[in-house]
């Protein structure tokens, strides 16, 4: 006989293992955001294109261009639908 209570436990077990897994990533992604970003800027004031950089970094423009202009430098204002 089948006991529901056991598989369930299972399911739940590999939830809690795959979970901490998880935020063992995260918080892996979070240490690594700061020097990414040095790097990203850095980049960007040696004249690397914009595009590249985004790509090797794996960030979306919004993130990128957040960054640049923290660190001050000139980004064009985002062109709005039917500009």
């Amino acid at each position: 006989m089948e006991i529901p209570e056991k598989k369930q436990a299972e399911a739940l077990a590999r939830v809690a293992e795959v979970g901490t897994q998880r935020a063992a990533a995260l918080a892996e992604a979070e240490r690594l955001t700061g020097p990414l970003r040095a790097a990203a800027v850095a980049a960007a004031k040696e004249g690397a294109g914009r595009n590249r950089i985004r790509e090797l970094a794996g960030v979306s423009p919004n993130t990128l261009y957040k960054w640049l202009t923290e660190a001050g430098l000139d980004v064009r204002p985002k062109k709005t639908k039917g500009e």
